[in-house]
């Protein structure tokens, strides 16, 4: 609207001028002697250039405007009707509309009947190019055909029951929880062996939970809600939970069912990928972790703004801990340090560490910031 505007502002400008000119040459012909002159007044060279300059700027402002309405309508008529639609009946990204092939495969079911049994892998697919969040749909999702009903209330449980989790026509490299702690038992799905994660101490990059309460209470500040950033399973909001904290986890299913295990342990996972903008109202938290899903892979740029989105969603006195930050020294240094420096929080811990294997100087960070008052 303010270019077309503009556009018009400029044409009116330029017959306004076009019209002065007109009456000066007029005037300017209106002085000289009655009887006609043998040959045709000269213009001056000046009024011609001035006229050629405001021709040529009107017709470039004319081609201009219907190239616009053009561009427009073949945008209009090159997307597909079915995504027009999609964005009508609900909001989603515009980074949709560069995947369009992926989403119409997503978008590609019979209504009121089960949803295909690949939306999931499509729908993480999409939701990691950046298109979330995804267009509603009227079909049915797939469960287990014969889950169990005897849930645990422990956040520990002694084991997840397979059951509960659709195994197949997923991405994922294992048909069970048994299958995926033999692969890797560091992934969290072996909840008997997570209880002392975040209650021991071992080095100063550690941050055990008792130690986290007594310095909120020494600062009375109070830690009721909280969020954790790429929680796998999420053991710390299950450990946060035995304190009668309540935290959400956020988590997407690469290669492993992580949002179905963080829901078997009774806890709130959000399948929402790191570099959406946190579905959460402003100044409500009391704390925010960032794990290992928020490294230095994440680029610069992308990282500043998750930063300040957590800023956002925290409230005054409210705490950002960044769990074992991987990084290399140098970077830490000169990129990473003043970047987290910006937030202007108190350092209430900063520590550092070398990486054990590192062959290029890499360490880890862990650091407890306190965000300050309004400012």
């Amino acid at each position: 609207m303010g270019f077309t505007m503009g556009l018009n502002l400029l044409l009116l400008l330029a017959m306004v001028a076009t019209n002065i000119l007109s009456l000066y040459h007029l005037s300017s012909t209106l002085q000289t002697p009655k009887n006609p002159p043998t040959t045709a007044p000269l213009v001056p060279d000046h009024l011609i250039q001035q006229l050629h300059t405001i021709r040529a700027t009107i017709n470039q402002l004319t081609r201009l405007q219907p190239t616009a309405t053009a561009t427009t309508t073949t945008t209009r008529s090159t997307t597909p009707s079915d995504l027009l639609l999609h964005s009508r009946l609900s909001p989603i990204a515009s980074s949709c509309h560069n995947h369009a092939d992926l989403l119409h495969k997503y978008m590609t079911y019979t209504p009121y009947s089960l949803c295909p049994p690949d939306s999931d892998s499509i729908a993480e697919s999409l939701i990691l190019r950046g298109c979330h969040p995804l267009p509603r749909r009227r079909c049915f999702s797939r469960t287990p055909p014969k889950p169990t009903s005897s849930l645990p209330h422990n956040p520990f449980p002694s084991s997840l029951p397979d059951q509960n989790v659709l195994w197949f026509n997923k991405n994922y490299s294992c048909n069970s929880f048994n299958c995926l702690i033999r692969s890797n038992p560091k992934l969290g799905f072996d909840p008997s062996r997570e209880i002392d994660r975040f209650t021991s101490y071992t080095n100063e990059l550690d941050l055990p939970i008792p130690q986290l309460f007594q310095i909120a209470k020494s600062a009375n500040s109070a830690l009721r809600l909280g969020l954790d950033m790429g929680g796998g399973t999420g053991t710390f909001a299950a450990t946060m939970k035995l304190h009668n904290v309540t935290v959400i986890t956020t988590t997407m299913n690469l290669g492993a069912p992580y949002n179905e295990a963080v829901a078997l342990r009774g806890l709130v996972p959000l399948h929402v990928p790191l570099q959406q903008r946190l579905p959460v109202f402003d100044g409500v938290l009391d704390l925010v972790r960032c794990g290992h899903a928020v490294n230095r892979w994440i680029p610069a740029t992308a990282l500043e703004f998750l930063l300040y989105d957590v800023d956002r969603v925290l409230r005054s006195g409210g705490y950002l801990w960044l769990d074992h930050f991987f990084c290399k020294s140098v970077d830490l240094d000169k990129v990473y340090g003043p970047l987290i420096g910006k937030l202007g929080y108190k350092k209430v811990k900063w520590a550092t560490g070398s990486k054990a294997d590192s062959k290029h100087g890499e360490v880890y960070l862990t650091a407890l910031l306190q965000k300050p008052g309004s400012k």
